[in-house]
């Protein structure tokens, strides 16, 4: 694996809107929320870039691709699941749980969506045609965030005040698995090339590794005030993580832990989410307004660009 990286950053809006998560859509575009604005935002690998406007308030996080060809993402503030397809038709449906703070979503195994309550302490599901079901959770004030599918069938999540992983199977059977550092804080999950789920600790700066039977691996960041958010694995089984809070991009190699850091090149640019593109490259979404592309180069830093 190589551990220089040449980045591009491709600004997309202010920091105002606050691009916060981003995916690679159907389309073979990126396609990412405006937390702060309410909006959509659509970004080709030859920069054409398109905005979806949402309600001003509704407060857009996480957005997937689902297996019907349209993006689907979380209204946190509005208490809404939305849908975009890529021709930008947009439809929202509203949750039975009010005020609920619909945070991480992520296709599903059994073809529907699955998505965290924050404030309710609930997984949810929704179906391509709208039909909602909410599953309670085993602990109160636990703040489920972050979810995946994992290798196993199951849906994973984080719970970012429980300091623990969760499971739950497609008929709503729940298992949780605490974690061993207290004040882990855990927020992004993804899963990975290895069977296992790998996942950030916000609150104690390290990546975990859990398998499907609840083994547990952590791994200190070298700066444990960096704050890590979110991840995702490439084609080789690289995890990349975004370093919030010291405005970094970082990569783990799982054979031997391997850590490196690669700093962006805006000041306090705030990364969030990150996905690999369609063009095999990592994509991170910077709050202050851009999306980073982020290329493993095999000789040199390469080069800074802002676009």
């Amino acid at each position: 694996m190589p551990t220089d990286v040449s980045i591009e950053e491709h600004k997309v809006t202010d920091r105002e809107s606050g691009p916060y998560t981003v995916t690679a859509g159907p389309d073979g575009a990126l396609w990412y929320t405006q937390v702060h604005s309410g909006r959509i935002g659509r970004l080709t690998l030859d920069g054409e870039h398109t905005e979806y406007p949402l309600a001003a308030d509704c407060g857009p996080m996480v957005i997937t691709s689902g297996l019907d060809g349209a993006l689907w993402f979380t209204e946190n503030r509005a208490h809404r699941i939305g849908r975009v397809t890529t021709a930008g038709v947009v439809a929202e449906y509203a949750l039975p749980t009010p005020a609920c703070g619909p945070f991480g979503i992520t296709q599903g195994p059994d073809g529907a969506l699955w998505f965290t309550e924050t404030a309710a302490d609930r997984i949810g599901r929704i179906t391509p045609d709208g039909q909602v079901t909410e599953y309670d959770l085993p602990v109160r004030g636990a703040f489920p965030s972050a979810i995946t599918a994992g290798g196993d069938g199951a849906l994973w999540f984080t719970l970012n005040q429980a300091d623990a992983i969760g499971r739950i199977d497609t008929d709503g059977a729940v298992r949780i698995h605490p974690l061993p550092t207290e004040g882990a804080a855990p927020v992004g999950i993804t899963s990975g090339p290895d069977d296992a789920l790998w996942f950030v600790e916000i609150g104690a700066g390290q990546i975990g590794r859990i398998t499907t039977h609840g083994d547990v691996t952590e791994f200190p960041l070298p700066d444990r005030a960096a704050r890590p958010h979110a991840l995702t694995t490439d084609a080789e089984g690289t995890v990349w993580f975004t370093e919030w809070g010291a405005n970094r991009i970082g990569s783990l190699t799982p054979t031997n832990g391997t850590i490196t850091e690669h700093d962006l090149p805006t000041p306090a640019s705030e990364p969030h989410g990150i996905t690999l593109g369609p063009d095999r490259s990592l994509w991170a979404a910077l709050e202050t307004g851009a999306l980073a592309r982020i290329t493993p180069s095999p000789t040199g830093y390469g080069d800074v660009v802002r676009k």
